[in-house]
Formats: C-alpha cells, structure tokens, sequence
C-alpha cells in the first residue's frame, strides 16, 4: 500500500471541511473520515509538521518554535533546521522497513535530509537559486527543467500592496504542484508527503477581507473572495492528484493547525516593563525590539520573545548569568507570573482569556532549553509583541508588517483509502496520531517512541452533513 499526504499549512477545517464547493475533497470525505486535528501547544509551523511526522510533542523533540534558546544565556537564539530534530520520522521507519519516500516542503526542510528517496527543501530554504535544497543534489536540476526558479516561498508577505501578494502566491503555488505531479507521477515511492506553505501565507495576507468580525475587516473589498478562491483552486489541485494515484493508495489530507483573526497585539515585555518584571538601562523613544535594549539583568525578573504567542523566561539564580531568582523560589514565582498573565484584560478591560501552559504540564518530556512559561494570548486571538516603546500594551497590527490572522489549535484532517472506513465526521483526533495510525494502516511497524494512539478519533455525536 502506498502513503499520500497532502499537507496544507494553516487549512481552517471551516473553510475545508465546510465548503461544499471543494468537489475533490468532498469526494474524500465520503469515502472515509475526517474532521477537526488538534494540534500541539503551541500550534505552530515549526514544530507542529516535525510533531506530526515523528508522533513527538515539542518538549519531547527539544523544539519550541522557529527559534529556540541555544542556552541559559541572554542573547543566543538559534532557527530551528531539519538537524535540530533526530527523533524517527515515518519516512525513517518506512526507509527501515525497505520503503523509498519523497518529502517535498516538508518544515522544517533545510538543509535537505539525507532519506532513502527524494526531498526537497521547504520555504526556510535561503535560496534556491544558490543552495543545495534537495536530496539527491541531481533532483535541484530536476526542478528547474520544470519550472525554472523555484519558489520556496513569497518573501514580504506581509506587505500592504496585496494584489501583488494574491498573484505571486498562486504564481507560487502553480509550480508547487507541478513538481509534486512530476514527482508523484513517477511512483518510485511508498511514501509521499508534501506541504503547502501558500495556504498560510494567504490567510496571514487576506484575512481581514475575509471575516466580518476581524477589527479591520473592509466590506466589498475586491479581495473579499482570495481566501476562498485559492481553497477552490487547491481542490482542483487536489483532484488533479487524485488522478494519478494508484487504487491502493491510503490518502490523508492535513494541516498542522488552523486560522483564526488577529485581533491584535498585546506587548508582553512592555506588559512585564509596567509590571515591574522587567528592567531597561534606558527607555526606547520609539518600538525598539528587546534584543536591540539594555536590559538591567540584575533587576529583570522575566523577559518574553514575541510571536504567534510568548515565550516567558524567568531569571533564575545559578542558571542565568546574572539571575535574580532564588531556586527555592521559582515555582512561587512562575505561579504568580502565570497567574498575572492569564488576569491580562483587552482594551476595554475585560479578559483576555489567555491561556498560560507550563511545559512539564503538556509535553511528556522537556528537552534542551525550554521556556518556562508558554502563553496564549486571547486564546491565540491576540498575538505576543516583544518589543517596547509603546504608547499602549494593547497594539492592531503585527509588529512585523500587516498581518491579518493568528493560528488556531484545531486544523482539519480528511483520511481515505483502503482501510478506512466511511465514518463520516470524527472528534479527538490529534496531530501525534497522524504517523502511527498511516504507519499502522499500511502495515508498518510503529516505533516505540511515537506517543500517538492508532486511529484518528471517534465517530462525532454532531455529524458534518456530506451531501
């Protein structure tokens, strides 16, 4: 039996499982099962594929996010690369078990890894034109007979001139599929997977047009319809796929989280500056990023980086170079900072709801240098700002460019083929059971330290009406 998964980085299952207009995804959704993927805290893209592949949480793997603290000290942070993570991926056990896989886009892709098949490299590529991003080295001329230059990804998508943003990401996307058809259409595999980073981007550009209740949505705007028009061209893609499947083929459509709007920024060092956590040498006349400021270490009691959502660190005698917190005290004081943060109110002064994580607490184990506090501003409806030098904590745009949504926990998943029963819309299904239950499924043995179960969910109370 041959594994097809056709990952879609940021797939809302409203806007996937909902549309009935997506003919070819309907059609797999009737043929088998599908509904909402839980994703892991914190839901994002890097590490949430990785998670996936290797049925790992982020504690586990060692990896929290795109860029992670090398060690205790203040100013060494790293981008997480595919050598950042070691544990066994489905492509290995399959390669184990005498299988051959192609991981096309795969995040985090670069540099390529060295599988028993072919990879190509993801948008964390630096740049095509001059990088080795597939293995073998051969397959980079494969490409460029096909397509020319291959874009990893859109580079300033966060800009304000989005008709231009709307073209490069079909542009983009066109030759995607392209080199996924041409290497699909081989049948030299067991295993194929690739992911689609425009989904996300077009969300991130597009959202407010989209949403009537995002803050700066634009009635009649001429790119009301983006969104919805790129997932009518992804099914057509979809189904161009389809066709060129074997019968034999166990088909998983996936994405790593979901998407939900931004409504807005909070500043959590600004936050932790105001609350007296936080100390600066000498305050900024203008948003400045922390790692740009003074900070006074020997009276800073926690720091944040910024992002989708926060990364708290505590300044704990003996770990940091210039601590302030006793060990004995560090649970009292993590409780009451978790407590403070998870009070934080919107403008108005009503609760956020946000949603503070300890990662002892969510992830099975802890490796490398974790943060000790994770945060979920606004339940993800509000993103982390790290900078400081605001008139205000609460802020409307992204701190680095326009940005229109924030990820969502739950992405979708739509799973058919030989094995599969038609059962129709499923509940608690988890992105950590992906790999064990396509590894289970196909016939594979399901290595020991992947921490999903087999199966994707029970059958829902509340079925999704196929028509």
């Amino acid at each position: 039996m041959k594994l097809l998964v056709m990952g879609l980085d940021c797939a809302a299952p409203e806007l996937l499982l909902g549309d009935d207009r997506l003919a070819n995804v309907r059609r797999l959704m009737a043929r088998g099962c599908y509904g909402r993927l839980e994703s892991v805290i914190p839901p994002i893209t890097v590490p949430a594929w990785m998670c996936m592949a290797a049925s790992q949480d982020p504690g586990s793997l060692g990896v929290y996010g795109f860029r992670n603290r090398v060690d205790h000290s203040y100013e060494k942070l790293a981008v997480a690369t595919s050598r950042s993570f070691s544990a066994t991926a489905i492509w290995d056990q399959i390669a184990l078990q005498g299988g051959r896989s192609v991981v096309i886009g795969m995040p985090p892709g670069f540099p390529p890894r060295t599988i028993e098949g072919t990879w190509v490299g993801c948008f964390l590529t630096p740049d095509p034109r001059t990088s080795v991003y597939t293995h073998p080295p051969e397959a980079k001329d494969e490409i460029a007979a096909l397509v020319g230059d291959y874009p990893v990804d859109v580079h300033g998508f966060r800009t304000s001139n989005k008709a231009w943003l709307r073209d490069e990401l079909f542009s983009m996307t066109r030759k995607h599929f392209r080199v996924v058809r041409h290497f699909l259409g081989r049948g030299d595999w067991d295993y194929f997977q690739f992911v689609e980073i425009g989904l996300d981007r077009i969300h991130h550009g597009f959202w407010k047009y989209h949403d009537p209740q995002h803050v700066l949505h634009e009635p009649g705007s001429p790119f009301a319809d983006v969104i919805r028009d790129y997932y009518l061209y992804l099914d057509q893609e979809i189904g161009r796929l389809l066709e060129l499947l074997p019968e034999d083929t166990l088909v998983l459509l996936a994405s790593d989280h979901g998407a939900q709007r931004l409504d807005g920024g909070f500043c959590v060092n600004e936050w932790l500056l105001r609350q007296g956590l936080l100390a600066l040498h000498e305050y900024p006349q203008q948003p400045t990023p922390l790692s740009k400021l003074a900070v006074d270490w020997s009276r800073t009691v926690a720091w944040s980086e910024g992002g989708y959502y926060a990364r708290v660190f505590l300044n704990v005698k003996g770990r940091e170079p210039v601590g302030t917190i006793d060990p004995a005290d560090y649970e009292r004081v993590r409780d009451e900072l978790a407590a403070r943060l998870g009070a934080t109110v919107d403008p108005s002064g009503k609760p956020l709801g946000t949603r503070v994580f300890k990662p002892e607490e969510v992830y099975r184990s802890v490796r490398n240098v974790a943060p000790d506090l994770i945060v979920h501003f606004g339940d993800l409806f509000w993103r982390s700002i790290g900078g400081i030098g605001y008139p205000d904590i609460h802020v409307l745009e992204n701190d680095t460019g326009p940005d229109d949504c924030n990820h969502a926990q739950y992405g979708a998943f739509v799973l058919a083929g030989p094995g599969v029963r038609a059962l129709g819309e499923m509940c608690n299904a988890h992105l950590l059971d992906v790999a064990p239950t396509l590894l289970a499924l196909a016939g594979y043995d399901v290595p020991p330290g992947m921490q999903g179960r087999v199966g994707l969910g029970e059958p829902s109370p509340s079925r999704l009406a196929i028509p």
